[in-house]
């Protein structure tokens, strides 16, 4: 079972080292970011955002929602595939009526799963506006 509960600054340690394991595995992304760097941008991610884990024994995924912007959802190499991801967006999708992000094209795994939730690529670029330089993708949901 799926539990979900708020986010708490003793989660950072285990929330950055999901994101930067999915940084460190992911072939086509920029070695731009190490560890120290990455518990930082989480528990900034704490103090403007409202924050969800999915957890067992330990951290499976999260996500991060300011408004309707979902500015970080990642899940744990182990526990991908297994509905972490799914109740995440479920839950987020149950608090608003609308949600967008965005994910690098490069991404099809992400853009795979937004799409099964409903989200739709309403704008593409090509990376000049975000850290890495990658090609990214706008995409939203609505409930109607």
């Amino acid at each position: 079972m799926i539990r979900l509960r708020t986010a708490t600054i003793g989660d950072v340690p285990e929330m950055a080292a999901i994101l930067q394991t999915w940084l460190d595995q992911t072939p086509w992304m920029p070695d731009l970011h190490r560890l120290e760097g990455t518990k930082r941008f989480v528990a900034r991610l704490l103090e403007t955002t409202e924050a969800e884990v999915a957890c067992g024994s330990e951290v499976d995924g999260f996500l991060c929602l300011e408004g309707a912007e979902i500015p970080a959802l990642y899940v744990a190499e182990s526990a991908r595939s297994r509905g972490v991801g799914s109740a995440l967006i479920v839950e987020a999708q149950a608090r608003r009526t609308r949600l967008c992000l965005w994910t690098f094209q490069a991404n099809s795994r992400a853009r795979r799963f937004y799409a099964r939730h409903g989200f739709l690529e309403v704008e593409a670029t090509d990376g000049a506006g975000n850290e890495e330089k990658l090609p990214d993708v706008r995409l939203e949901w609505s409930r109607t």
